[in-house]
Order: C-alpha cells, then structure tokens, then sequence
C-alpha cells in the first residue's frame, strides 16, 4: 500500500544543507529496498513530498521518522495519508537518471 508524506521543512537552511546527504543516501535505500515510490522537494525549499511503499502507515510514519531530516529536527510537520497510483507519464516526470 502507498502513503504520501507531505514535510513541511524546518527553515535552517544551513542545516538543511548539512543533513541533505544523509538524507538522499537514506532515501537512495529505500528505492533500493522498494520501500520508496517516488520523492523530492517542493520548488520553494519549504519541504518534499515522499511516497512509501509500505502495508501499513505505521510502517509508513517510522519510515518518516528515521529519515536523517526528521532525526535532527527539520521535519516541521508531516501529513501522512494512503495514497493511489492512477495515472503515470515516465517522460513528464524527468528523472535524473
């Protein structure tokens, strides 16, 4: 089952910054492990939307919590919702592969 995580970011830029890489690489293994759909940050910096591959949303919200992010405190807030995969386009999505 699919849960969206909508984060609203903490505003430290600085720390944001510091954590990002541990927070990709935490990311990076959740694809790997197919526990993550898809993910990425708003526009505006304000925060990212995160979609787990999970059965439960427990499962979904302690995969929210042990994010590097929501560990040092720049989860603002997260709104964690069952989620449905309708329709799709590979090529409006401009992965970087």
């Amino acid at each position: 089952m699919k849960f969206a995580a909508i984060v609203e970011y903490a505003n430290e830029p600085e720390r944001l910054a510091q954590f990002r890489p541990a927070h990709r690489a935490y990311l990076q293994d959740l694809l790997q492990h197919g526990r993550l759909v898809i993910a990425g940050p708003f526009a505006d910096g304000s925060g990212g939307l995160f979609v787990y591959e999970v059965a439960n949303e427990s499962e979904a919200s302690k995969l929210a919590a042990n994010d590097p992010f929501a560990k040092a405190s720049l989860f603002r807030s997260v709104v964690m919702k069952p989620w449905k995969l309708v329709f799709a386009s590979q090529d409006n999505l401009n992965l970087p592969l």
